[in-house]
């Protein structure tokens, strides 16, 4: 199981819109909004054979009102 975090960056009032669309899609296990430089934070679960930037273009990045993504990956919880 691999653990990652993706800070998203949304068009200009389009927060919620990806947000729901994130939450529809079943594939993040926590969504938070944020202040900052990104509008949402989420927390991604994989399995260890996923290519997580495969995932995360083809399952996040391709949701249109998406401006730009930051990929943290995570390497030991304690």
């Amino acid at each position: 199981m691999q653990t990652f975090f993706v800070e998203i960056k949304c068009k200009l009032g389009k927060t919620y819109e990806v947000a729901s669309e994130l939450a529809d899609r079943e594939i993040a296990s926590e969504i938070y909004s944020t202040a900052g430089n990104y509008d949402i934070l989420a927390k991604f679960h994989v399995a260890a054979d996923v290519d997580v930037g495969h995932f995360v273009a083809q399952k996040v990045q391709s949701i249109p009102e998406i401006a730009d993504t930051h990929t943290i990956i995570t390497f030991k919880a304690f």
